[in-house]
C-alpha cells in the first residue's frame, strides 16, 4: 500500500537551550562525585522524559526541602528558587548546588539591584511558575507585583507610581511581553525597564523560528511538557501565525493522527527543555505512515554555553 506524501517542516533552532543542558549536565555529575541518590528540588527541567532518565540513574525528586535528608546532596532546578530555600539548606547544614539557568539569575540580579535603589518591582510572569515563585522570592513580600496581562497592569497599586522598575519570566511570548510592557510604560512612563527584555534568547529564537514555518505547515507539533511555559508559548505563536491546528506533544504516542488526515506539510518544533531524541521519534512515527521529505528552517545559530558550579568540576 503507497504511503501518502507529506513535508515535515523542522523549525530550527529548536529543543535544548544553555540553561537546560547545564542543569541536566548537574544532576548527572552529581550523581557521579556523591553517588545515588542525589536529591533534586522540583523537577529540573520540565520534561517527563528527561526527570525519568535522571530518576533510573539515582535522582530523586521532591517539591520541598524537608522531604530530603539532610546527609545527602540536593540540587535546586533550572527555574531558580526564592531565597529562603537556600537560607534553610544552610540552616540545616546540607549540600546544595543551584542548578539555575544563568539567564534567570539574571533577573534576580537586576531585581536586587533596583530594590536597592529603592524601587518597587513589577514582574510580567505566571503565577505559580517556579520561575516566578523564585524570581519573587528574592526581594521582601510586597515588593513585587505581578502582572499576567495588559489588563492586570490597569488595576497595580503600586506604593509610588514614580518609582517603578519591571522585570520579565524568561519564557514568555515576546509578542504578549511587549503589549505588558507598552501598557506598563503607558501608566507609568517613570517605570524602569531592562535594556532589553529578560526573555531569553532561547526563547526568542524558538519563537521566531516557529514563525518562520507555520505559515507553510496545515499543522504544527511542539514536543514538550503541558507544564513547560516555553512549549505552550511555542503552540500559541503557531496559532498566531496562522496555523489553527497546533498541538503540544509529549512524545510521537500522544499525536493525534486521524486529526493529521489530509494535511501536506507538518511543522515541527520542541521547547527548550524537550531533547532531540524525542524529535528523532517524531519523524520515525511519521516515516511508518508517511511518505516523509524533511524540510528544515533556520532562523538562527546558536552557540552558547554555560559553565557547571566549580564544585562539580572539583575532584570529590
Amino acid at each position: 500500500m503507497t504511503k501518502p506524501s507529506l513535508t515535515l517542516i523542522l523549525a530550527a533552532p529548536r529543543g535544548f537551550c544553555a540553561g537546560v543542558d547545564r542543569a541536566i549536565k548537574i544532576v548527572e555529575m552529581a550523581i557521579e562525585k556523591w553517588g545515588a541518590p542525589i536529591y533534586v528540588r522540583h523537577e529540573i527541567v520540565h520534561n517527563k522524559f528527561v526527570v525519568d532518565s535522571l530518576r533510573e540513574k539515582g535522582a530523586v525528586f521532591v517539591e520541598e526541602l524537608d522531604e530530603c535528608p539532610t546527609d545527602r546532596p540536593v540540587i535546586f532546578s533550572a527555574h531558580g528558587v526564592a531565597k529562603a530555600v537556600p537560607a534553610e539548606a544552610n540552616r540545616r547544614e546540607m549540600i546544595y548546588v543551584d542548578a539555575t539557568c544563568p539567564l534567570v539569575s539574571k533577573v534576580h540580579i537586576e531585581a536586587e539591584r533596583h530594590h536597592a535603589n529603592g524601587l518597587q518591582m513589577v514582574m510580567i510572569g505566571h503565577a505559580g511558575h517556579p520561575e516566578t515563585i523564585g524570581t519573587m522570592g528574592q526581594l521582601p513580600e510586597g515588593e513585587v507585583l505581578l502582572v499576567e496581562t495588559e489588563a492586570d497592569v490597569a488595576t497595580l497599586e503600586p506604593r509610588d507610581p514614580e518609582r517603578l522598575a519591571f522585570i520579565t519570566q524568561t519564557t514568555l511570548s515576546v509578542d504578549d511581553t511587549a503589549g505588558i510592557v507598552a501598557a506598563l510604560k503607558a501608566r507609568f512612563p517613570a517605570i524602569i525597564g531592562p535594556h532589553k527584555e529578560d526573555i531569553c534568547y532561547a526563547t526568542t529564537n524558538r519563537q521566531e523560528a516557529v514563525k518562520a514555518i507555520a505559515p507553510k505547515a496545515d499543522a504544527l507539533l511542539v514536543i514538550g511538557a503541558p507544564n513547560s511555559s516555553n512549549s505552550r508559548r511555542l503552540v500559541e505563536v503557531a496559532r498566531s501565525r496562522g496555523c489553527d491546528y497546533a498541538q503540544l506533544v509529549g512524545r510521537a504516542d500522544e499525536i493525534d493522527w486521524r486529526a493529521l488526515e489530509g494535511v501536506r506539510a507538518v511543522g515541527l518544533t520542541a521547547g527548550a527543555s524537550a531533547p532531540e531524541v524525542l524529535v528523532d521519534e517524531v519523524i520515525a512515527a511519521f516515516r511508518d505512515r508517511y511518505d516523509v521529505t524533511v524540510e528544515t528552517v533556520e532562523t538562527a545559530t546558536e552557540n552558547v554555553e554555560f559553565k557547571v558550579p566549580r564544585v562539580l568540576r572539583e575532584p570529590a
